[in-house]
This record gives structure tokens, C-alpha cells and sequence, in this order.
């Protein structure tokens, strides 16, 4: 047997999707206001997973401009049947409100690193839809909202035949389980004459679980299992917290697997944290002989480490997904990049200008909704160190490239390379009158508003090597100063950077990337070299 490590896919990797197609197994994570839109990964064991492609064209007109912090593309379902890949998935275009104002979209392809078709969009009772193919028919499940006032915002599962060539739907809906507990996330498999239904409940943070009903009909009712299948809300000293969001499949050889979306906090003197976001794990299920599946273990708590079966051919198993950026031999700047709310453009991400650098044009700030000129990565380890080299020239204090570790609008941390006034002058906005410092300016970002954290003298128009160390909830920032790395203002609070942190929904992860704003006259250029991100397990 091989061994898997929870999770098996780290960082921000949430909503895990599983299905097995012939030898392959395939996961679909949600990415919220993240490019790559969908991203696939697929494994031959399970244990050991690789960046398979994503769902390009996922967002109409390939913009998510002005969604949310949070909003855009949640909990794609992916599923295969026999000829092509389908998922579907919603973009929510308002979080926290009693609208969730979204649109359910399905695509397919022969090939999850292909070209997926034009997304359609079906009927869009609320978020987490899925697909169930079943004896030639197309079905849609759903949970459905009630924004009425005094309404039940996860109102139930609901259930729509479609039309499997114009996606119209067929016939009545049907509504499936509702339960006073909060559920979401439908799932459908058949087994030994019974419909299983595989729900998310209790919320996606540290209440979460999965639960499961069944039902001789596909239309029900449903009968709930008095047990949870997977869940960690009793326990805060289990490993891999808030597990829930699951997702049943088959091997080969007959055994079942369940995929499932987890947490590992930090915990801190405000509670447990989880900068590194929600990431996928598996877990082995047997059934009972009263027909319920249940973990392998026992109970209902997530084992770090699970035995998975062993694939014939070791040579056939692709390596870990691995941490550090690349820029494509064709100048694509490609996964494990990502970008907020649009593709990268070579009109503002350019590699071509200067070979093996990247050179960014800044445009709007690192709150804007709209157009930022950022490159990140995720942090998928609690001990991460990322460097990068700039050279810039700004000349006004709307000018400004470096580095940043950040969450969202509201939260983020970075160090920047921009134009100051000259000492001991106070702000007046006379930046044209020519005179003035280049300087690195540490800020931090939280729902309170921006703190500048420290100021330091550098030398214009110099290359500068800017860098970051995060070591738990920490984080130091520091800069290359004649060969020795100096510090840059004091430790700041890295768990911030996580779901947990601040009064609003947050369902996204940590990320480390560089970034430039101009935002007067959005012509400003940076150069970043040597990028490198190192994440350390343990």
C-alpha cells in the first residue's frame, strides 16, 4: 500500500471535487476571484497529485472584475459521462447579503487541459450545484436560498432534470432533504439499489461536516443518517480541522475513497487561524451492514495519514505538485502563478521586455476590485521564505512595486519599493517639484484601514532583493543591504492573512506574490527577478 499525507493537496485548494476516470483520479477546487479559474489536479494513487490544467473560459468574457473578496467561482462539481468531462459551478456576484445575486454555469471537454465549451448558464437556485448522470438523463441538484425576509438562506436540496443538449430543464423540481442543521454541497451515487446523498453541513468554518442521506427513489424522501460521516466540530485537537465538503468514489478495484476539503490551524492567543485557507485531503470508507459508509478508522475524524492503493507502475505516477514559479518557455506566465480577477495580460505582465525577468505596469491599488497588476503564489506550508529582486524608478508616491503577502483587500502585508518626501518634510502631495527619497515602505493591512509599519532609505534607480519569512503566525520582512539581509520593521501578525480573521466571510488562503500600482497615470513599470517561494513542511 501507499501511503497518502493529508492534505494532498496544500494551500488554498477548497471544495475538492473527486471523480475517477478509467486509470485517473481528478479534483476540482473552487478559486473564489482567483486565474486559473477551476483548477484540475489529477493522481493515479491518490496520494501523490499533479496540476492537471483548469476550466479556462470559466468566467464569461474572461472577467471577474468588480466581484467580491470571496465571491467569483464557488465549488465547482466535476463528472464524467463515458465521453466528456462536465462541471458546473456558480459565481457568486454578492457575499454576506441575503442575495447571493448568482449564476450556475456548466462546461465540458474531452480533456481537462483542453478547450472547455462556452459556459452555459441552467437554473440557478443557489451555489454548490452538481451533476448526476444517470441511465442517459441529465439531473442538476442544488441547494436553494430563501432570501425573503425571515427566510432560511440554505432552504433544502433541490433536484432539476435537464435536457442534456439544450440544458433546459425537464419537468417540475423536486425538493429533496431539508434539515434544521445547515446543508449544502449535494452530491448523488447510486449503491446496492439506494441513493446516496453526500451533503456539506454546518457552515464551511470550524462547525463543518459531511453527512449523508439515502433514499430507495431518486426523488425522494430522504432518509438522514444519525451519525456524520466526516466531521471535526467536537474535537479542536484534531489535526485537520473544519473537515467537511465530501465526495465519494470507487477504485478499480472496488474499495471506496472520499475526498474532502480541511484546515490546519495555528493557534494563537485570538483563537485558531488558518492562513493556509481550506485544502483537499482523502479518507477511506467502508460500509456498515446497515449500508451507511463510514470512515476506515472509525468514527468520524480525519487520519493525517491514509493507506491508498499502490498503481502497478511506479514510473506512472506523476510527482508532487511542487512549490517555486516558473515562466513558461513560450513567456506564459503559468500555474502555480495566479492573478486576481483576470488572466495575466502581457499588456501589464510582460516577460518578453527583458528575458528572465517579469515586468509589471502598475495600475490600481491592491484594494481595487478591478485591475491590479499582481502576481502571487499560494503559501502551502507554515514555514514559507519568498525573495524577489526589483528595480524600479518611481517618482511619485502613486508609484510603488515590491513585495506582498496577502489574504484579500482587507488584509494583506507588503514591501514596497516607492517615492517619499525628503526628511522630515510633511505629506503635501509635491512629489512633481522633483525632489524626494526612494525608499522601502512596509505596510499593514487589515479591516481597520492601512498602518505604515516602516520606512527605510534606499538607493535609486539600485536593484534591490526584498524578501519574507513566515514562521507560524509570524512574519519578517527584510531586504539585501550589501550582501546581509536587514530587517524591515517588526514581526508582523501573519494569521490575519486567513479565514478566521475579521467580520466578514473568507473562504480563500494565503498568498506570496509581487504587485505594482500607478495610479495616476498607469505607466509605471518594475522589474522583478529571481523570484522564489519556499515552503517547508513541519
Amino acid at each position: 500500500m501507499t501511503v497518502a499525507a493529508n492534505p494532498v493537496i496544500r494551500g488554498f485548494a477548497p471544495d475538492p471535487s473527486l471523480i475517477r476516470v478509467d486509470e485517473w483520479y481528478y479534483v476540482a477546487t473552487s478559486s473564489f476571484e482567483w486565474f486559473p479559474t477551476i483548477p484540475v489536479h489529477r493522481s493515479r494513487d491518490l496520494a501523490h497529485w499533479e496540476y492537471a490544467g483548469h476550466v479556462s473560459g470559466a468566467a464569461p468574457g474572461d472577467s471577474l472584475a468588480g466581484t467580491p473578496d470571496s465571491g467569483g467561482i464557488w465549488a465547482p462539481s466535476l463528472s464524467w459521462d463515458g465521453e466528456r468531462f462536465w462541471v458546473v459551478y456558480a459565481i457568486v456576484r454578492s457575499v454576506g447579503s441575503r442575495h447571493f445575486d448568482l449564476d450556475t454555469y456548466i462546461s465540458t471537454a474531452t480533456h481537462v487541459d483542453g478547450e472547455w465549451t462556452a459556459p452555459r448558464r441552467v437554473a440557478s437556485h443557489g451555489f454548490d450545484p452538481a451533476l448526476f448522470h444517470h441511465k442517459g438523463r441529465l439531473w442538476l441538484l442544488n441547494m436553494q436560498s430563501d432570501h425573503r425576509p425571515g427566510g432560511n438562506r440554505f432552504a433544502g436540496i433541490v433536484l432539476t432534470e435537464l435536457d442534456r443538449e439544450t440544458l433546459r430543464p425537464l419537468g417540475e423540481t423536486h425538493l429533496l432533504l431539508q434539515h434544521d442543521r445547515l446543508i449544502e454541497g449535494p452530491k448523488l451515487l447510486v449503491r446496492d439499489g439506494w441513493y446516496y446523498l453526500v451533503l456539506a453541513e454546518g457552515g464551511t468554518g470550524f462547525e463543518h461536516g459531511a453527512r449523508v442521506a439515502r433514499s430507495h427513489s431518486l426523488t425522494g424522501p430522504y432518509e438522514l443518517d444519525q451519525l456524520p460521516l466526516l466531521t471535526t466540530r467536537d474535537d479542536p485537537k484534531v489535526l485537520l480541522q473544519k473537515a467537511g465538503h465530501a465526495e465519494l468514489v470507487q477504485t478499480p478495484t472496488g474499495e471506496w475513497f472520499l475526498s474532502h476539503l480541511a484546515a490546519r490551524p495555528l493557534h494563537t492567543e485570538h483563537g485558531m487561524r488558518c492562513p493556509l485557507g481550506r485544502e483537499t485531503a482523502v479518507q477511506a470508507v467502508v460500509w456498515d451492514t446497515d449500508g451507511w459508509p463510514r470512515l476506515r478508522q472509525g468514527g468520524w475524524h480525519p487520519a493525517v495519514e491514509v493507506e491508498v492503493p499502490t498503481v502497478a507502475d511506479p514510473a506512472d505516477r506523476p510527482s508532487p505538485v511542487r512549490d517555486g514559479g516558473a515562466v513558461h518557455a513560450e513567456g506564459a506566465l503559468t500555474w502555480p502563478w495566479s492573478t486576481l480577477r483576470a488572466a495575466p495580460d502581457p499588456s501589464w505582465a510582460d516577460t518578453a521586455a527583458r528575458p528572465g525577468w517579469i515586468r509589471l505596469r502598475g495600475r490600481q491599488g491592491p484594494e481595487s476590485l478591478w485591475d491590479q497588476s499582481l502576481l502571487a503564489q499560494r503559501i502551502t506550508e507554515h514555514r514559507a521564505e519568498v525573495e524577489v529582486t526589483v528595480e524600479a524608478r518611481p517618482r511619485t508616491f502613486g508609484e510603488s512595486a515590491g513585495l506582498t503577502l496577502r489574504y484579500n483587500t482587507a488584509s494583506y502585508l507588503s514591501l514596497d519599493l516607492t517615492w517619499a518626501e525628503p526628511e522630515g518634510e510633511p505629506q503635501r502631495g509635491q512629489q512633481w517639484r522633483g525632489e524626494g527619497r526612494t525608499v522601502l515602505s512596509l505596510l499593514e493591512h487589515d479591516e481597520e484601514g492601512a498602518r505604515q509599519v516602516a520606512v527605510v532609505d534606499v538607493e535609486a534607480g539600485v536593484p534591490v532583493v526584498l524578501g519574507a519569512s513566515v514562521e507560524g503566525a509570524e512574519a519578517r520582512f527584510w531586504y539585501v543591504r550589501e550582501g546581509v539581509r536587514t530587517p524591515v520593521g517588526p514581526p508582523l501578525d501573519f494569521s490575519r492573512l486567513s479565514d478566521d480573521h475579521g467580520s466578514k466571510l473568507r473562504f480563500t488562503g494565503a498568498f506570496a506574490g509581487i504587485h505594482a500600482q500607478d495610479l495616476v497615470a498607469a505607466e509605471f513599470t518594475a522589474d522583478f527577478g529571481g523570484f522564489r517561494l519556499g515552503c517547508m513542511p513541519g
